[in-house]
C-alpha cells in the first residue's frame, strides 16, 4: 500500500478537510479497532495477491471498499506493507466523485459495524460502571462533593439511565459478536469462543427472569411503604431511589428477555443450514441407532 503522508502531498493536491481531519482520523480510527499499522488507509496504490483477494469475498460497492480490504486483509492475517508515495494535483477536467461526509461516513460505518468490541463493549462498560458507581454512592442519600455542589436524585435517575443503556450496549455487542462468528464475518478467537459456548437464548432469558424478579421485589417493597401509610404523601427520601431502582431492573430484564429471542431469530439461518448438511438418511440413521 502506498502511503501519501510519508511520501509527501504537493500544494491543492487533497483538499484540507481530507487531509487534516478525514483520512488521519479514519485512518486512526482504523489502527486502533484492528491494530493495522497502516498510516494511509485511503491511498488508492495498491498491489496485492489476486487469489487471496478473491477468498475474502470482499462485499462493499462503494468508496468503503478501501477500508473493507485493508480490514479483511488483517482480519485474515495477510501481511501489510507500506510504501511512501506522492500525491500530485489531480489533471482531470471532470469534479471529483468523492463526497466527502456521505463517503467518510460510510467509511466510519463499517469500520464500527466490524468491530463489536469499540461499537458497543466499550461504550457499554463505560457507562455500566460509571453509572453503577454512583447508584452505590446515590443509593442511601445524597453526595456531598463540594460546598456548593450535591448529588442527589436526579443524579441518581440519571445513573440508572446509564446502567440501562450500558447493559443494552453490552447485551447488543455479545449478539453482535456472536452472529458474527457463526455467520465467519469475524475470526474466531478465545474470547469469541467463550461467549459461542456461553450465550443463548435459554441463559439470557434465565437471568432476564432473575433480574426482573429483584426488580419486581425492589418494586414491591416501595408499594408496601407506601401502603403502609394510607398512599399518603411519602416523606422518606430513600423510596424515590427504591423505585427507580426497581423500575430500572425491570427495564434490563426486558430489554435481555427480548434479546434473548433476537439470538434465537439469529441462529435459525445457522440450524437450516446445519440441519441440511445432516439429510434425512442421516437423521433416519440416527433415530435407528438410538
Amino acid at each position: 500500500m502506498g502511503n501519501r503522508f510519508k511520501g509527501g502531498i504537493e500544494p491543492g493536491a487533497m483538499p484540507r478537510l481530507h487531509r487534516h481531519l478525514g483520512n488521519p482520523v479514519l485512518s486512526f480510527i482504523g489502527r486502533l479497532f484492528f491494530r493495522i499499522k497502516t498510516g494511509d488507509f485511503h491511498c488508492g496504490l495498491r498491489g496485492f495477491n489476486a487469489d487471496r483477494i478473491r477468498k475474502l469475498d470482499l462485499q462493499t460497492s462503494g468508496m468503503e471498499f478501501a477500508s473493507e480490504m485493508v480490514v479483511r486483509s488483517a482480519l485474515a492475517g495477510l501481511r501489510i506493507e507500506e510504501v511512501p508515495t506522492t500525491l500530485k494535483p489531480d489533471g482531470r477536467s471532470r469534479p471529483p466523485h468523492l463526497r466527502t461526509w456521505r463517503d467518510g461516513w460510510r467509511h466510519l460505518k463499517f469500520l464500527l459495524v466490524h468491530n463489536p468490541r469499540w461499537m458497543f463493549f466499550i461504550p457499554g462498560t463505560a457507562l455500566l460502571g460509571f453509572g453503577a458507581l454512583l447508584v452505590t454512592l446515590l443509593m442511601l442519600g445524597p453526595l456531598q462533593v463540594v460546598d456548593n455542589l450535591s448529588l442527589d436524585i436526579n443524579t441518581f435517575v440519571a445513573a440508572c439511565f446509564m446502567v440501562v443503556v450500558g447493559v443494552q450496549l453490552i447485551t447488543f455487542g455479545a449478539i453482535s459478536r456472536y452472529y458474527a462468528e457463526i455467520t465467519g464475518i469475524l475470526p474466531r478467537n478465545r474470547r469469541s469462543d467463550w461467549l459461542t459456548r456461553t450465550l443463548s437464548t435459554d441463559r439470557l432469558a434465565g437471568n432476564a427472569g432473575i433480574c426482573f424478579a429483584g426488580g419486581a421485589l425492589f418494586f414491591g417493597y416501595a408499594v408496601w411503604r407506601w401502603a403502609s401509610l394510607g398512599f399518603g404523601p411519602l416523606e422518606d427520601p430513600e423510596i424515590p431511589r427504591v423505585v427507580v431502582l426497581g423500575l430500572s431492573l425491570i427495564v434490563i430484564s426486558l430489554q435481555a428477555f427480548f434479546s434473548a429471542f433476537l439470538l434465537g431469530v439469529l441462529e435459525i439461518p445457522l440450524k437450516r443450514l446445519q440441519a441440511a448438511s445432516v439429510g434425512p438418511a442421516d437423521d433416519v440413521r440416527v433415530c435407528q441407532d438410538t
